[in-house]
């Protein structure tokens, strides 16, 4: 008989393998041209004899190499697979606890042999949540992850998965086996937490079945009603396995009013922009499975937005998990001062915030408050449906600017702005000694052809003297920044030159004025003109948004007619806790007012479209060193730009659009990144995260913009991994 790993004349060896989830070790006489399929087939006829099951689940796992021998057709020498190897014959689908958005837990089983992407793809499916792509899982990060630039989270995992067994160590059977590889008898800090306390705020709706809630969880039950032990210090029994399927029962298009408070505490608060940066250390990479990346069964990982580029958001029923995700990922941004706003644009956010809990308390769910039950609701859906569209499609074409009787004019924007430029003076013959406000200065500025000029006086632009100052305003960034209640509405330019950005100021008299400015600027920089027909709505937008954060004192509500007390840590970033503290709730009424008619979807989106308007938002940051500098810097991905940002003030330096890039590439040897543009290269080292992660921002955003509003477009899996992937 051949001894573990002995070879003998004709080259074939006793191959050691452990089935994990019956905790029995194998060895079995195989060759190095037998194919994986077959070692497969061989391993469940033999087991098959003792062991009635279905082994279609299951598949080869090299602990060793840390990679799935997942092609049937490849043969263990083309694997590399030699005597002294040791192989686990394991399932794929393993029990994972996910963190939703909206902070709540859920135990599903997630497949650990296929790419991330396709996991989040299937996962998604199941939730209910639309457009997977923009959407993926990363780890739980803790406050230290903060201090220092870690460039590989999964490096520290596999370290620390050394120094404490795991389910790739095969332990003898002790107890039940969990339909895995059984922990050993400790502490076992990846199982589920027990549940909260009962007295929690309530979700809105009850799930019946499998799937129960209790407090802010979801956990599985046995089929006569009794608790499965998954919260009792080991993973829950092979029973209730199945239990984990039924994430279709469950709906996310409700969140608790407030998560219970070790899930709050957990939440990260970057004090810096470098900390901001050192949040993104933690996604998955796309390409590779969860397995692979030494996550195992009952770990925790998070599912979060990853991509700021959201397709078709709707206030319908079919959407409501995705909107309701959505809104909960931002307010805790907005909350946990990850992304920067105004006094006026954080109470409009905690008006918005607390219409939304009204009308959740009030309705029930997001079904009922849109007018889709679940009963006779369900016939006349797809007319619903029908009809909504045919009345936006009509909406459009009817609210569409109207034909030009002169096709060859091209619309200019002028008036009277007071402006300030921050510049050389080989870039602009107006720029002041000094940047304060009283050198603030008035004249004519117009804006033709994403070009803005400025002249003395309406009669100086109109007898054609040339401008004392012409900006192009292509790859600009454009900051709005108006305050409604004292009356000031300005625009902070910062405009691409050979070295650096240069800022600019424009200073607008009142509401309508700073709305076409603002929509001006905004199109210029796309490199688009007033002739655009997105001028109009753009500018629409801006004044609604101005709109609802003036305060209506006259309307506000009674403090007596809300239905629960008002804790302003609750709706409030802290840094404006202190000051608005004592009369916040005056405050948060008077701009409640200005909301106070809109349904749950409106509201939810009306949240989510007052986020996307914000400075700092959809802004993704690493810590880089560029090639030839010593220094750390900060860039920042965006969904059409690179950005290279000041690290202590936040400042623009240089955009680069994505629409001049010709090509991004990533150097694995010596881990440098190498984006080229039309005008110049930039190389540099990423030391906040692993190269990939910014690969794949790139690629991924690339892939974002090529999707189609075809309501039949499939999505293309290879085109993202080959996007993304940085592999030749």
């Amino acid at each position: 008989m051949l001894a573990d790993g002995e070879i003998v004349g004709d080259g074939s060896w006793n191959l050691t393998i452990y089935v994990t989830d019956l905790n029995e070790k194998r060895t079995m006489v195989v060759k190095g041209d037998m194919h994986i399929g077959g070692v497969m087939l061989k391993l469940t006829e033999s087991f098959g004899k003792e062991f009635k099951k279905d082994w279609s689940d299951h598949a080869l796992w090299w602990p060793t190499r840390n990679k799935w021998l997942s092609r049937p057709k490849h043969t263990l020498d083309q694997y590399g697979v030699h005597a002294d190897a040791a192989l686990h014959f394991t399932p794929m689908h393993k029990p994972l606890r996910i963190q939703l958005p909206d902070l709540r837990f859920i135990d599903c089983k997630i497949d650990f042999s296929i790419d991330t992407f396709s996991a989040v793809i299937q996962l998604c499916k199941n939730l209910g949540i639309r457009h997977s792509e923009e959407l993926s899982l990363c780890y739980p990060l803790e406050a230290s992850h903060l201090k220092q630039n870690y460039q590989n989270l999964k490096e520290a995992k596999r370290i620390k998965n050394t120094q404490a067994p795991d389910t790739n160590t095969f332990i003898a059977a002790t107890r039940g086996s969990s339909n895995s590889l059984d922990r050993s008898n400790g502490p076992c800090p990846a199982t589920p937490p027990p549940p909260r306390s009962l007295s929690a705020t309530p979700v809105a709706s009850q799930q019946n079945g499998t799937l129960r809630r209790y407090g802010h969880h979801i956990y599985s039950t046995q089929s006569d009603g009794s608790s499965d032990g998954g919260y009792c210090g080991t993973p829950p029994r092979a029973a209730s396995m199945d239990a984990l399927d039924s994430l279709a029962e469950l709906s996310l298009a409700d969140s608790p009013i407030e998560p219970d408070s070790q899930s709050r505490e957990s939440l990260l608060s970057p004090k810096s922009l470098l900390e901001r940066a050192r949040m993104n250390v933690g996604w998955l990479d796309s390409s590779l499975s969860i397995m692979e990346q030494y996550v195992r069964e009952w770990d925790t990982l998070q599912l979060r937005f990853k991509f700021y580029s959201f397709f078709d958001l709707t206030p319908r029923a079919q959407d409501a998990p995705r909107l309701n995700q959505l809104y909960q990922q931002a307010r805790w941004q907005i909350l946990n001062q990850e992304v920067n706003c105004t006094e006026e644009e954080m109470m409009l956010f905690a008006a918005l915030q607390l219409q939304i809990e009204l009308q959740t308390l009030a309705g029930g769910s997001a079904e009922a408050a849109d007018g889709y039950g679940a009963s006779a609701g369900n016939a006349s859906a797809p007319e619903d449906e029908i009809d909504a569209a045919l009345c936006e499609l009509q909406a459009q074409l009817e609210g569409g600017p109207p034909a030009r009787q002169d096709i060859t004019h091209v619309p200019e924007l002028a008036g009277y702005l007071k402006y300030l430029s921050k510049c050389n003076n080989e870039y602009c013959a107006i720029a002041p000694k000094r940047f304060t406000l009283k050198a603030y200065k008035r004249g004519w500025i117009s804006c033709r052809d994403g070009v803005l000029r400025i002249h003395g006086s309406q009669e100086a632009a109109a007898r054609g003297e040339p401008p004392s100052c012409a900006v192009e305003l292509r790859g600009a960034e454009v900051t709005p920044d108006a305050h409604p209640a004292s009356g000031r509405y300005s625009i902070k330019l910062e405009v691409p030159s050979e070295d650096s950005m240069h800022e600019m100021w424009l200073k607008c008299e009142n509401e309508d004025q700073y709305a076409e400015w603002v929509a001006a600027c905004r199109l210029g920089s796309r490199g688009r003109s007033l002739a655009d027909a997105q001028f109009a709505s753009e500018a629409g937008s801006v004044r609604a948004l101005l709109a609802l954060q003036r305060p209506r004192p006259a309307a506000a509500l009674s403090a007596h007619a809300l239905p629960h007390n008002l804790q302003p840590e609750n709706y409030l970033a802290p840094r404006y806790l202190k000051k608005l503290k004592s009369k916040f709730t005056q405050r948060l009424l008077e701009s409640h007012a200005n909301v106070k008619d809109l349904p749950l979807l409106e509201a939810k989106l009306q949240y989510i479209k007052t986020w996307q308007n914000l400075a700092d938002y959809g802004q993704t940051l690493f810590v880089v060193r560029f090639m030839g500098h010593k220094k750390d810097e900060i860039i920042g991905i965006a969904n059409n730009r690179i950005m290279r940002l000041d690290p202590h003030t936040g400042d623009h330096i240089k955009t680069w659009r994505f629409s001049n890039m010709k090509a991004w590439n990533v150097n694995w040897e010596i881990k440098h990144m190498m984006v080229q543009f039309e005008e110049d290269n930039i190389i540099f080292s990423v030391q906040s995260a692993d190269c990939k992660v910014v690969h794949e921002f790139i690629g991924g955003y690339i892939f974002l913009s090529m999707r189609s509003k075809d309501a039949n477009q499939t999505l293309d899996v290879e085109l993202f991994h080959k996007l993304t992937g940085g592999w030749t």
